[in-house]
């Protein structure tokens, strides 16, 4: 489904100009939004991967002497998760994102973070879009599902202005 390469709206079946904007329409260099289970399999992909780092840290820390001192984030927010875990994927994901467009589940999966215009996303929208996926999971996958998915869009991307393409 093509979407201006411009303004992100949803073009019309052989469009020459953007009904919003008025920029001409390059059928060629129009994304290909990602399906909801190539981002779903890529989500998946990191969380293994992180995960199974994050084991042998969990497993490192829980050795320090001092482990059961630091305070712990509580996890009764419903649809929400606090946990230390979520904040270091919150990293994870700002940085890969932020700084390459693609963590390593994307990679796999060949498709990428980018704004609306189809630019690369800076470590800002990177930070906005990773909250969701990171903190609120089930929330943000409603809200966008309900809301957002004619371009396939998480609530957090909708705010951070970014959509998931396929890489040609």
């Amino acid at each position: 489904m093509p979407y201006c390469a411009r303004c992100g709206e949803k073009l019309p079946e052989g469009a020459s100009f953007c009904p919003r904007c008025g920029s001409p329409v390059d059928l060629l260099s129009q994304p290909i939004l990602a399906s909801w289970a190539d981002r779903f399999i890529a989500w998946l992909i990191d969380v293994i991967v992180i995960g199974v780092l994050l084991g042998w840290w969990t497993m490192w820390i829980w050795t320090f002497p001092g482990y059961m001192m630091i305070p712990h984030i509580p996890r009764w927010i419903p649809f929400a998760d606090l946990g230390t875990r979520n904040i270091l994927y919150f990293l994870y994901w700002t940085f890969m994102e932020g700084a390459f467009g693609q963590s390593i589940g994307k990679i796999v999966m060949k498709i990428k973070v980018t704004r609306l215009d189809g630019k690369p996303i800076g470590m800002g929208q990177a930070a906005i879009e990773s909250i969701g996926k990171s903190f609120l999971l089930p929330i943000d996958c409603l809200i966008g599902w309900i809301f957002f998915s004619s371009k396939k869009q998480r609530l957090f991307n909708y705010i951070s202005e970014t959509i998931i393409v396929k890489m040609r």
